[in-house]
């Protein structure tokens, strides 16, 4: 019966895009158009989930840190630092022979830096499960500090993994920037792929697209990318626990509902996790923190944002962007949506002559990067909806009673009445 399996999930998939390309379409949201024309390449959550909870199993059954003296679980991390540092750096050194255009046989030019490749991945796949557990245990330790936890245990329980991350399909109107639909794709699409996949997108709906990299995903077990930056993984692990601790709640439950409560749910996660973050870098790695405020550059830089040694310090990247996004609202509002789109094109070159190797500046890119408003200025433009998420936090007691109070909205209107209300 496999055969017949796979027709019919061929045939259906065809038959709903031929409805989608009629005068008359019968597929009526945007998650629904978009999943026929990507489905293809889709990133299967069912797989990685089940994958995921094998290898944290795995994971338990090898010993818990909490048998390590706190110097030995520091030193698996930054033995576990070390290790991926290494392995980017040969990495990288393979890259530059098979480019060198004077070397006829790669393969054989780069057998020692693969051997070495090869003992560095078996003592990464060694220390990852240990370093894993023992940043688990330590945003644990914090977060019942912060009476976040139950009896001591967060709910859920803190668990991530290290892993390579699907592409998101952002896809916003033209006319407004405003996200519509998000859609995960396959880890190893390529940039030809995904502008192909933009240009489709775009085609068919009248939309903005854009396909962007992520640092990390809440699903369970939250979804982490691979980095140095420890400073930035310490945040993420705590920002994607904090959208699984939403999620039982209204803010969570309501995260789809509209741009505005969208925004709200990132911001909320954004500064937590930048709380929760500092304090375990204070704690545990106090020798890092020097590094601290360049921890943002850093994720951009493995993420593709920027380019590595590309900071020039004259150039203020958030107020750039931040005037980029409310000349572009400007144009949109007045209805001018081909100039606000050969503006954002312009915009973009000027990014790159200063080192920001953005590939597309459009809607979409606004509609993505604007929800995470935890600092002033930048791609969120004027939007009301961070800083006042910010003003709640700074009016709170704690952080504990910032989430609980959030927490319970479901609406901007509910937090605006919050803040009337506190005047």
């Amino acid at each position: 019966m496999r055969w017949l399996e796979r027709i019919g999930n061929s045939i259906v998939p065809l038959i709903l895009l031929l409805l989608l390309t009629t005068s008359n379409p019968q597929i009526s949201t945007p998650h629904k158009q978009v999943h026929l024309l990507v489905w293809n390449t889709a990133f299967d959550y069912t797989s990685w989930t089940f994958n995921a909870l094998w290898v944290k199993l795995g994971q338990s059954a090898l010993g818990s840190p909490r048998y390590l003296d706190p110097s030995s679980q520091a030193g698996t991390v930054r033995e576990y630092l070390r290790l991926v540092e290494e392995i980017q750096r040969v990495e990288y050194d393979i890259q530059r022979i098979y480019a060198d255009p004077s070397i006829e046989d790669p393969r054989a030019a780069s057998s020692s830096e693969r051997a070495v490749l090869d003992d560095l991945t078996r003592q990464y796949q060694a220390v990852a499960p240990l370093a894993e557990a023992t940043l688990e245990m330590q945003v644990t330790e914090i977060l019942s500090e912060l009476d976040l936890t139950l009896g001591g245990q967060p709910i859920p329980w803190v668990l991530y993994h290290i892993t390579p991350l699907p592409q998101n399909l952002v896809v916003s109107a033209r006319d407004k920037i405003e996200q519509k639909t998000s859609y995960l794709l396959d880890p190893n699409l390529t940039t030809e792929q995904a502008e192909s996949i933009e240009l489709a997108v775009d085609e068919k709906m009248d939309v903005s697209s854009l396909v962007v990299p992520v640092g990390g995903i809440a699903l369970y077990p939250t979804m982490v990318m691979r980095t140095t930056a420890l400073n930035w993984l310490s945040d993420t692990i705590a920002h994607e626990w904090i959208h699984v601790y939403l999620a039982y709640q209204s803010l969570g439950w309501n995260y789809d509902i509209n741009p505005e409560v969208r925004t709200m749910n990132e911001t909320t996660a954004s500064i937590a996790g930048n709380e929760i973050g500092r304090m375990l870098m204070e704690r545990y790695y106090p020798e890092l923190l020097h590094r601290y405020d360049s921890t943002r550059q850093l994720a951009a830089v493995e993420t593709g944002i920027i380019g590595p040694g590309s900071f020039p310090p004259p150039f203020d990247f958030r107020a750039e962007m931040h005037e980029t996004r409310v000349q572009a609202d400007a144009l949109l509002a007045a209805d001018e949506i081909e100039e606000a789109e050969s503006y954002l094109e312009a915009r973009r070159q000027i990014f790159w002559e200063r080192g920001y190797a953005i590939r597309k500046l459009n809607q979409a890119y606004f509609a993505f990067y604007g929800a995470y408003a935890d600092v002033p200025g930048g791609a969120a433009g004027e939007d009301p909806v961070g800083p006042a998420v910010r003003e709640l936090r700074a009016r709170s007691a704690s952080l504990k009673d910032f989430l609980d109070q959030i927490g319970r909205m479901s609406s901007f209107e509910e937090l605006q009445s919050a803040l009337e209300q506190a005047d």
